[in-house]
């Protein structure tokens, strides 16, 4: 009976010891988590009583805006660009899908992304301003905002807010020509 019983605990211990190597179909595959990078910023329509400062107070959300994101790496040489819309709100999120970093330092989105404003659909309100640096870019800002999944994990970058401004404020009395 002590035979059978060691036989037993002789052969529980090897499955222990050495596990099945080969894993199933059923085995859940380990990934890595993939960390990506967003920017995002509002886009306003600058009100003509505040022309010609950073102010946006009475400004207005501008829907459907293109606005560009330029990455370069540590040799100045462009790494990343693409143009996104901002949603109906004025709101960019732009995912920089693709977006890749050879030095963490040097090439990190705070050092070589921008942001600058590209096009307004409103005829009305269609002239760059330099509004938070938007006409050399604007510079990303880290705000402690991630997005969290299983696979997934975005960091979060603010830009702005930017603004166009319109392009007839003949009609209001400024002194800040």
């Amino acid at each position: 009976m002590a035979g059978k019983s060691f036989i037993i605990l002789f052969v529980l211990l090897l499955v222990v010891a050495f596990p099945n190597i080969e894993a199933g179909e059923d085995a859940p595959k380990i990934t890595e988590k993939k960390v990506d990078v967003v920017v995002e910023a509002m886009v306003y329509c600058q009100s003509c009583e505040h022309f010609g400062t950073w102010s946006l107070t009475g400004a207005k959300p501008i829907p459907s805006a293109k606005v560009s994101v330029t990455c370069k790496n540590n040799k100045g040489h462009v790494s990343y660009y693409k143009v996104f819309d901002t949603d109906k709100n004025g709101y960019l999120y732009a995912p920089l899908e693709g977006f890749k970093m050879q030095n963490y330092i040097l090439d990190h989105p705070l050092q070589s992304c921008y942001v600058k404003l590209v096009w307004s659909p409103l005829e009305s309100c269609s002239l760059l301003s330099n509004v938070n640096y938007a006409l050399n870019g604007a510079p990303l800002r880290y705000e402690n905002k991630k997005l969290h999944g299983s696979i997934y994990e975005a960091v979060i970058y603010a830009a702005g807010p930017l603004a166009f401004r319109p392009s007839d404020c003949s009609h209001i009395n400024t002194t800040h020509n």
